[in-house]
C-alpha cells in the first residue's frame, strides 16, 4: 500500500510540475504589415500558431500592427503581462526586438527575416532563391510566348533574393527566355497594395508575359486577380494559394514562416530553444514549391519529375543558386 502511495504522489508532483511549467511558459507573436489573413507571409505564420494551440492547448498572444510605432509598444506590453517568448514576424521588426530584448533579457525573442545579433534572440531567415528557382523553371516550362514576370513588394534585398531565383530557374530551362521585372514601391506600403499589383502585372501581359510571379504579400492578391481575369497563369508566394484560383495558379513558392513559428514555440517550451542564426532551405524543408488539387492538372508530371530532380540536386550541391548581392 505504501508503494501505491509513493507512486501516485510522484504521478501528483510531476503533474504538478508539469502543470507549474505551463503556466510559467507565455508565447506571443506580433505580426507585420498586412496582417494574419494576408493569404501570404503574416498567414503562414498564423497557421503555426494555430498548429501549436491545437496541439498543446496553450493560448498564444497576438498582435497586427497598423503602424510602425506600435512596435516597440505591443513588445513591452508583451513583457509587461509575462510573455516568455515573443516572434515578431519581418525583417522591418528586428530594430525594435534588438531594443526591447535588451531592456528585457530574461525574455527570448525571435525575429522572422531579420538579425539581431543579442544572446535571447533567434533571427530564423530563409534560402528564398531556392523555391524561387524551382518556380522559375515551373514558369519556363509552362510559357507558350518565352516570357514570363515577376512582381515584387518592397524593393529590398530579400525580395531581390525571390527575383535572382526566378530567373536563374527560368534560365536553367530555356536561356532565351525574357523575365519582366517591377517591384511595387520602397516603402512598408508595398506590401498591401493589390491595386497597384495588378497594374503591374498587366503591364507585363501586354508585354507578352504569361506566367506571372509575385513576392509582394497582400499586394500579391492584386497579382493574382489580375492574372486570372487575363487568362495567364500565376505562381503565389510565401502561403501555397493555388486554391485562390484553381487550374489558374501554377505553383506557389513555398516559405514555411508556420514551419519556423511552431517550431520557435515548440523549442521554447520544451527548453531545446537556443538564441542565434537559423537558416532554412530546401534540406531543412523551409521551403518549395506546391502541388496539390487545384494545380496538378497544369502542373504536369513531367514539369513534377523535372522540379523534383533539380531540387535534389540543389540539396546535394549539383546546382548552385544565385544569391543576391547587393550593390
Amino acid at each position: 500500500m505504501s508503494m501505491i502511495r509513493r507512486l501516485l504522489a510522484l504521478v501528483l508532483a510531476s503533474a504538478a510540475a508539469h502543470a507549474a511549467c505551463a503556466a510559467d511558459f507565455s508565447p506571443a507573436i506580433l505580426y507585420d504589415f498586412g496582417g494574419k489573413f494576408d493569404r501570404s507571409f503574416n498567414q503562414s505564420a498564423s497557421e503555426g500558431v494555430q498548429r501549436f494551440k491545437k496541439e498543446t492547448g496553450i493560448e498564444v498572444r497576438e498582435f497586427e500592427i497598423q503602424n510602425a510605432s506600435q512596435r516597440e509598444q505591443i513588445m513591452r506590453q508583451f513583457v509587461h503581462r509575462g510573455a516568455t517568448i515573443i516572434v515578431a514576424v519581418g525583417f522591418t521588426q528586428a530594430s525594435a526586438v534588438e531594443t526591447v530584448a535588451r531592456e528585457s533579457p530574461d525574455v527570448r525573442f525571435a525575429v522572422i527575416d531579420g538579425l539581431v545579433d543579442l544572446p535571447n534572440v533567434e533571427s530564423i531567415n530563409f534560402r528564398e532563391q531556392e523555391s524561387s528557382f524551382l518556380c522559375g523553371m515551373a514558369a519556363a516550362l509552362a510559357s507558350k510566348t518565352g516570357k514570363v514576370g515577376f512582381v515584387g513588394g518592397m524593393d529590398i534585398p530579400l525580395i531581390r533574393r525571390f527575383a535572382v531565383g526566378y530567373r536563374a530557374g527560368v534560365a536553367y530551362v530555356n536561356p532565351q527566355d525574357e523575365v519582366i521585372e517591377n517591384m511595387t514601391g520602397t516603402t512598408p506600403a508595398a506590401w498591401t497594395n493589390p491595386s497597384a499589383g495588378s497594374e503591374l502585372a498587366k503591364g507585363q501581359f501586354g508585354r507578352g508575359a504569361d506566367v506571372v510571379f509575385h513576392a509582394a504579400g497582400a499586394t500579391g492578391v492584386g497579382v493574382m486577380q489580375a492574372a486570372a481575369d487575363a487568362g495567364v497563369l500565376s505562381i503565389g508566394c510565401d502561403s501555397n494559394q493555388d486554391y485562390l484560383h484553381p487550374g489558374g495558379v501554377l505553383t506557389s513558392a513555398l516559405k514555411r514562416v508556420d514551419v519556423a513559428v511552431y517550431t520557435v514555440f515548440t523549442e521554447a517550451r520544451s527548453g531545446k530553444w537556443k538564441a542565434g542564426p537559423r537558416v532554412l532551405g530546401l534540406a531543412e524543408d523551409g521551403v518549395g514549391y506546391s502541388l496539390d488539387e487545384y494545380n496538378r492538372k497544369i502542373l504536369t508530371p513531367d514539369m513534377e519529375e523535372r522540379l523534383n530532380r533539380a531540387k535534389a540536386d540543389i540539396i546535394a550541391g549539383k546546382i548552385t543558386v544565385p544569391d543576391y548581392k547587393a550593390p
